[in-house]
């Protein structure tokens, strides 16, 4: 039967049989990740903070620091970090939090002022927005105990991943050593140099979005500064936090620079504060974009768009955050796929081959 089918066709439902097997086990793999969720988001977050970290901590290593004490102390400098940029970006919004509320109202002031006519009024907005806290007012108990159980969740995972960090670049040998022993016979070269490769990737992608975040973040605050916006520094560091959410967390970090600016020192400043935000997009995607991470990890930014939105559909906010250094991982473990196996075999040289002589 399958003579009576061209050559053509044959290969069309063979891939086709591919990819159907392919998308069936990663549809699989990512309905597992959703269901067991709080124990694999800490394990990601985990791989990421280890292809972060492990520049510091073999340095440490180099130094002769005990294996145990350099994981210990990468952590605790990762711990240190992580929370002075948090308490700076808590601290400033708290700060200018009042003026941004100051500038929605105005805001909303002056469309009910020039557009009210035409719709709903500013009043009709106040009288349905009471309607409605009358409405729901009775959950409100409940939603602060779901936010509270949400806080926790996302603490202990917090914990479990800083935990997993510090096994995995204590143990990262004994690991690799666990997965040679569990791959198939013959396989164990092929599975421990795809490892390598996703986890290059990885770190690459890492590498070059803190050298990325660390400029972007620089060159706003000094512009916020010289601008005299309230809270540059809490500022500076939100775009530092938001640019490892590429394109959508910058676009949101200057976004609130920008409201920012609005609240204290009025619409002009604000303009110039938008220039600024503007400015630093234009070098990050022109010159920072194409030098550091080209050496780093190469995709296509509509591949990181289509990314990103799938990670924001199945995990929220952390599938944003994980989903472009995974795609980098399976880009590399294809890239090694293809490296060993597109070119196929090499022949043997012949009898009457020069090379064979």
């Amino acid at each position: 039967m399958n003579t009576l089918l061209p050559e053509s066709v044959r290969r069309v439902a063979a891939w086709c049989v591919v990819a159907l097997l392919v998308t069936g086990v990663a549809a699989v793999g990512v309905w597992l990740c959703v269901i067991l969720k709080t124990a694999v988001t800490p394990v990601l977050l985990a791989l990421l903070g280890t292809a972060l970290l492990g520049p510091l901590y073999r340095r440490l290593l180099r130094m002769k620091v005990q294996r145990s004490l350099a994981a210990g102390l990468t952590c605790a400098a990762v711990v240190a970090v992580v929370g002075g940029v948090t308490y700076i970006v808590v601290k400033a919004l708290i700060d200018t939090g009042d003026q941004i509320i100051a500038s929605l109202k105005q805001a909303a002031n002056d469309v009910a002022k020039y557009f009210g006519a035409a719709g709903t009024s500013l009043d009709d907005m106040a009288s349905n927005a009471k309607e409605l806290l009358g409405k729901f007012g009775g959950t409100a108990a409940s939603g602060v105990l779901n936010g509270l159980s949400v806080v926790g969740e996302v603490i202990a995972m917090a914990v479990l991943a800083l935990l997993l960090v510090f096994f995995f670049l204590r143990d990262s040998g004994r690991a690799m050593a666990a997965l040679r022993s569990l791959s198939p016979g013959g396989s164990a070269d092929v599975v421990e140099a795809m490892a390598h490769r996703a986890f290059g990737a990885i770190e690459g992608f890492m590498r070059g979005t803190t050298i990325i975040a660390f400029i972007d973040a620089l060159c706003i605050t000094v512009g916020l500064l010289i601008l005299r916006v309230p809270g540059a520094v809490g500022l500076g560091a939100l775009v530092f936090v938001g640019a490892y959410i590429p394109y959508l967390g910058a676009f949101l970090s200057g976004a609130v620079a920008v409201l920012v600016a609005l609240a204290d020192r009025g619409f002009a400043i604000a303009l110039w504060a938008l220039g600024v935000v503007l400015a630093v997009q234009v070098l990050e995607g022109h010159i920072l974009q194409p030098v550091i991470q080209s050496r780093t990890v190469q995709m296509h930014p509509a591949v990181v768009m289509l990314a990103i939105t799938a990670g924001a559909s199945v995990a929220g906010i952390i599938g944003m955050l994980l989903a472009v250094p995974l795609t980098a991982a399976a880009f590399g473990i294809v890239s090694e796929l293809r490296s060993r196996y597109a070119a196929g075999p090499v022949p043997p040289p012949s009898a009457g081959d020069p090379a064979s002589s």
